[in-house]
């Protein structure tokens, strides 16, 4: 579990630039909604 959270703090972006952070949640959406379609098509 600790883990877990030592991964989601790196994957925190803290930054100024309003652009920057929308396409860095972006690109973790995306890259959320494959791993979810992946386990589905898996499981």
């Amino acid at each position: 579990m600790t883990e877990l959270v030592r991964v989601l703090r790196g994957l925190r972006r803290l930054t100024d630039d309003p652009r920057d952070a929308f396409a860095h949640r972006l690109r973790i959406g995306l890259a959320v909604a494959a791993l979810i379609l992946i386990l589905s098509l898996l499981g």
